[in-house]
C-alpha cells in the first residue's frame, strides 16, 4: 500500500492534520484524488451532527499506520515513557490500524475528533499506559508538522507532473522539426520563429517553476514545528533535534509561537502553483486559438475533443479551454489563504482550519491541470500546409531586412577609414517605406525587384534576397537563445538530455 510519491510520509508520519478538521466544515476531497497518492479509500465514517460537520475522509487506515509511527518517533525519551508502555502503545495501535483496514472501527461523533476517538479506543484496549499518547503534543504543533511533511510530497508530485508535460512538449517539438510558424507580438505578426522554439518556451516556463519557485519553496518549508506544543514549547524533556533528524526535516523551528502559527510555507506553495497556472492558461488559450478555423494551425485528435449537443459539424478543443478555465480556481485558493491569515493574531487561531481546503484545491486542480496539458500535447497534429499558406501574411520578415541593412556599409563611406554603418531607426524607415510600397503593389519584400528596392535605399545589392523569405530570415537568426535553426537545435538537444528523452527510441 506504501505511495510511490509519499515514501517518506509512509515511514513516519501521518495526514493527522486532515482527520483533525472533522469538527468544524473542512475540505471534500474526490476519491481521484486520494488515488493519486496510493491511498485506499473507503465510505464516509461520521453524518453531519448540529454544528458538526464532520465530511467523507478515506485512506484512514494509511493514514493511521502512520499516525502511529509519529507517535513512535515523538516518544522515544524513556523518562517520558516507558519501554513497556511503548510497547503496549505500539500493539493498540496496531490492532486500531487493523479495524481501521478492516471497516470494523466504530467512530463516535460524541469524542470530538479523530484524535480522540483514537486515544479513547486505545485507553479501552490497553488502559492507562494509553493516557500517555499525547505526551508532549498538542494538535498544534502535530497538524503543522503533518502539513508541512504533506506539502513537501504534495511539491514532489507536482514536479513529477511538470517533467511529465515538459517530457511531452518536448517530443511535439521532434516531432516537428524545421516547422515554421508566425510569431505574434499584441497577436499581430511580428517575425518567423521555428514551432519548436516556441513549445520550448513553454518548457522553460514550467523549468523556472520547478526550480526557483517549487523547489526553493520545498527549502524554506522543511523546518520542523513538532515540539512547539501548543504555543510555548514543553517542560518536558523531549528532544526536537532528534524529531526533526527523524522526519527528515532541515532543522526544528526555532520559535515555538512562529512554529504554530506560521502559514508563509503554504502561501509560498499556492503562489507556486498559482504561476504554474497561468502558465497553462496561456498554452491553453493558445491552443485554443490554434485549434480554431480563424488559425487551423493544430488538430486535436478525437480523444482529446469533444462536440456539440445541437451542431454536429463542432470539434471543441476543451481539455485546454478547462485548464484555462481551471487557472481561476488555482489563483482563487491563493487569495483565499491570504485573506485568511491577513488578521490573525499570534498565535493559533481556529481560523487557520481553513487552510486545508484551498491547499488541498489549488494541489489537486494543478496536478490535473498539468496532466490534461500533457495528455493534450499527445493527441495533436500540426497542418503543416495551413500553417505554409498563412506565412506570407504579415511581411515577417521585415526586421530581417533592417538587419541586413544596419549592416551593409554606406557606399559614401570611405573605404580606407572607416565604414559608416546604417543606424538602426534609419534603416526601420527603409524598411516601413518598402513595406507599404509592397502594400500597394500586393506583394511580399521577396517579390519586389532589386530596383524596386535600390529606389527606397541605395545600399541594397543582390544578397538582400538571403535575408527576404521566412526560411531565409530564420537562418540569420544567431544570437544564444534565438529562434535561429542551430540556436534552437541546441536547445533541444539540452532537453533532450535533461528528461532523458531517447531521441531514437521516439523518432521510430
Amino acid at each position: 500500500m506504501a505511495s510511490r510519491v509519499l515514501p517518506i510520509l509512509l515511514e513516519l508520519l501521518g495526514y493527522t492534520f486532515i482527520l483533525n478538521l472533522i469538527i468544524f466544515p473542512s475540505p471534500f476531497l474526490p476519491s481521484d484524488f486520494w488515488k493519486r497518492f496510493g491511498i485506499e479509500y473507503y465510505e464516509a465514517i461520521f453524518a453531519a451532527i448540529k454544528n458538526r460537520q464532520i465530511e467523507e475522509f478515506n485512506g484512514l487506515s494509511q493514514i493511521f499506520g502512520l499516525v502511529s509511527k509519529l507517535t513512535k518517533t515523538a516518544n522515544k525519551n524513556p523518562g517520558l515513557i516507558s519501554e513497556d508502555d511503548r510497547e503496549l502503545i505500539f500493539r493498540g495501535l496496531d490492532k486500531i490500524e487493523k479495524l481501521i483496514e478492516a471497516g470494523q472501527f466504530v467512530w463516535r461523533t460524541d469524542r470530538e475528533d479523530v484524535h480522540m476517538n483514537i486515544e479513547a479506543a486505545l485507553i479501552d484496549l490497553i488502559g492507562e499506559p494509553a493516557k500517555k499518547l499525547h505526551t508532549a503534543r498538542s494538535r498544534n504543533d502535530q497538524v503543522l508538522t503533518d502539513f508541512r511533511l504533506w506539502c513537501r510530497d504534495a511539491i514532489d508530485m507536482i514536479l513529477e507532473s511538470i517533467k511529465r508535460l515538459q517530457i511531452a512538449l518536448v517530443k511535439l517539438a521532434l516531432n516537428n522539426k524545421g516547422l515554421i510558424i508566425p510569431g505574434y507580438t499584441h497577436l499581430q505578426r511580428a517575425q518567423p520563429v521555428l514551432l519548436q522554439h516556441l513549445l520550448l518556451a513553454y518548457v522553460e516556463q514550467v523549468q523556472i517553476d520547478t526550480f526557483l519557485r517549487f523547489c526553493s519553496r520545498l527549502v524554506r518549508l522543511n523546518f520542523c514545528p513538532l515540539g512547539a506544543c501548543a504555543l510555548a514549547g514543553t517542560g518536558l524533556p523531549i528532544n526536537r533535534f532528534m524529531t526533526s533528524k527523524e522526519l527528515k526535516f532541515t532543522a526544528p523551528m526555532r520559535n515555538s509561537i512562529d512554529a504554530v502559527s506560521d502559514r508563509d510555507f503554504v502561501l509560498e506553495f499556492l503562489s507556486a502553483n498559482s504561476i504554474t497556472a497561468i502558465h497553462l492558461s496561456r498554452l491553453g488559450e493558445e491552443w485554443v486559438l490554434w485549434a480554431s478555423e480563424e488559425f487551423g494551425f493544430i488538430t486535436p485528435s478525437d480523444s482529446v475533443s469533444t462536440g456539440s449537443s445541437i451542431m454536429p459539424q463542432k470539434k471543441n478543443p476543451d481539455p485546454m479551454e478547462l485548464v484555462r478555465g481551471k487557472s481561476a480556481r488555482v489563483i482563487g485558493d491563493l487569495v483565499t489563504l491570504l485573506t485568511l491569515c491577513k488578521g490573525l493574531p499570534l498565535a493559533y487561531n481556529r481560523d487557520l482550519q481553513e487552510d486545508k481546503e484551498p491547499t488541498f484545491d489549488s494541489v489537486k486542480t494543478i496536478v490535473g491541470m498539468l496532466e490534461v496539458s500533457a495528455e493534450f500535447a499527445q493527441n495533436i497534429t500540426f497542418n503543416q500546409g495551413r500553417i505554409q499558406k498563412s506565412l506570407p501574411a504579415g511581411h515577417l520578415d521585415a526586421t530581417t531586412l533592417a538587419d541586413y541593412l544596419v549592416k551593409k556599409a554606406s557606399p559614401h563611406s570611405s573605404t580606407f577609414i572607416f565604414h559608416l554603418q546604417i543606424p538602426f531607426r534609419t534603416s526601420h524607415d527603409i524598411v516601413g517605406k518598402a513595406v507599404a510600397l509592397c502594400v500597394s503593389k500586393n506583394c511580399q519584400l521577396q517579390e519586389l525587384s532589386l530596383d524596386d528596392l535600390r529606389g527606397i535605399s541605395p545600399v541594397i545589392d543582390r544578397d538582400v534576397y538571403e535575408y527576404l523569405g521566412v526560411e531565409n530570415a530564420v537562418k540569420k537568426f544567431s544570437s544564444y537563445g534565438s529562434t535561429g535553426y542551430l540556436c534552437v537545435a541546441e536547445q533541444l538537444d539540452y532537453w533532450v538530455s535533461k528528461l532523458e528523452i531517447n531521441e531514437v527510441a521516439h523518432c521510430c
